[in-house]
């Protein structure tokens, strides 16, 4: 194709791009700006330490003391944490001993008693010669109006020979203003009869609860044992009614 001398001529260059260049380049220019901010930054702080006449080491030094303190802080906060638990768990630990200790007290105050008990009963004088009742025993329940007893029935002797009878106990006191009286076993669960029976060498116990009538306000416990072997005996007792923190150690 034949072109004009007259007219302009056209060249056409091909120029190779490559994205990869092109975001070299981005970034490169990036990082420049982020170099003469970060030259404006510390050169700005420098005019400012140099205006208000603050050393930039020193404030760094304060800065790194300032995270040191901070650690140690975080650090005793969490001892502290850690010790309250251990106070607590050793305060429980500590009430739990003393609840022990009570008990292995009040446990050792029966054992105690029932030592006296069996030593009165083998040594000779300590209680009265022959038949004898001890004061009856008394404890209050948990539930209102109900009440554990025991009464004790014991013989002293050269011989302790088999002793059999029978024994009887009822609770006075007042109601609706009148004087009134319930045997024992209208009012206890565990005893069947109106008279207990008696058969024993040394003691024997008689133990169970008691529920007291609404309105029945107790005064005292008349026990009345009758003895019919080895040689007829009565015994006849009024014991006040008193109510104890616990029973004495005593087994049946």
């Amino acid at each position: 194709m034949s072109v004009s001398s007259g007219s302009e001529r056209y060249r056409t260059v091909v120029r190779r791009y490559h994205v990869r260049h092109h975001q070299f380049v981005v970034l490169g220019l990036a990082l420049a700006a982020s170099i003469v901010l970060l030259v404006g930054f510390l050169l700005g702080r420098q005019a400012a330490f140099s205006g208000s006449g603050i050393d930039p080491v020193k404030y760094r030094e304060q800065g790194k003391a300032l995270r040191a303190a901070l650690a140690d802080s975080a650090e005793l906060n969490r001892q502290v944490g850690v010790m309250a638990a251990r106070h607590d768990v050793d305060r429980t630990a500590l009430e739990l001993v003393r609840q022990e200790l009570a008990e292995q007290k009040e446990l050792i105050a029966g054992l105690e008693e029932g030592v006296r008990f069996y030593r009165s009963l083998m040594t000779p004088g300590e209680i009265a010669q022959g038949f004898s009742l001890r004061s009856i025993e008394l404890v209050l329940r948990d539930e209102p109006g109900r009440y554990g007893f025991r009464i004790v029935a014991q013989q002293e002797a050269r011989k302790h020979s088999t002793l059999q009878g029978e024994l009887y106990a009822e609770i006075t006191g007042q109601q609706a203003g009148q004087a009134r009286s319930y045997p024992l076993f209208e009012l206890s669960p565990d005893i069947e009869h109106s008279v207990l029976p008696l058969r024993f060498r040394y003691f024997q116990s008689i133990e169970g609860d008691l529920v007291l009538p609404e309105g029945f306000e107790p005064q005292a416990v008349s026990v009345v044992a009758t003895v019919t072997a080895p040689r007829m005996a009565e015994v006849r007792e009024q014991y006040p009614w008193q109510v104890q923190e616990r029973f004495t150690h005593v087994g049946k």
